[in-house]
């Protein structure tokens, strides 16, 4: 859990100081893994609270144009890169369900499927209609059959690679990571 810890407070740091080229992937992971190692999770804590307040008073600057305006690093709105670190984040957090600790059915479960149901549509999948238990039904594309149903954190866990997409009837295509 260290790694996945300091991988998700180099990815703050990295953002808000204006490091977001590679942001994802291995390489970028082991760098900001490597730039921690060593560090208590005191350590850890201390960074982190200091890259929220930066996070929060960097965001809070703009506005709905702002939002809605696509990055210079990566061809998404600056919104839905900050939704893909809240959903990473989310995701990240749920891992650690593999050592025992209960899964977190809140508000990041509700990111993750909006999330993920707007990379499909960006990609063209679908469509069809997200029915999930607990949460409102999400359209990918432009609608279309009521594809998945059921357990809503099962569904994420499968469109992440951590869970097996047959048991939605889905093939590989749903993964958003492949």
């Amino acid at each position: 859990m260290g790694d996945v810890a300091a991988h998700l407070v180099g990815a703050f740091a990295d953002i808000t100081s204006g490091r977001v080229e590679g942001q994802g992937t291995p390489e970028v992971s082991a760098r900001q893994v490597a730039e921690r190692g060593g560090c208590t999770p005191g350590s850890l804590v201390a960074e982190l609270e200091q890259v929220t307040a930066r996070t929060r008073a960097m965001l809070g600057r703009f506005d709905d144009a702002a939002w809605a305006a696509k990055t210079a690093a990566y061809d998404v709105t600056l919104g839905q890169a900050m939704a893909a670190m809240w959903v990473g984040t989310y995701i990240h957090a749920e891992d650690s369900a593999a050592i025992g600790r209960p899964s977190d059915r809140g508000p990041g479960l509700g990111a993750s499927v909006l999330h993920i149901a707007d990379l499909l549509t960006m990609r063209g999948w679908g469509p069809a209609v997200l029915a999930r238990d607990g949460i409102e039904e999400t359209a990918v594309g432009d609608g279309g059959t009521r594809l998945i149903t059921g357990d809503r954190l099962g569904f994420v866990l499968a469109a992440t690679g951590r869970a097996d997409p047959a048991v939605f009837g889905l093939d590989g295509t749903a993964n958003i990571y492949a």
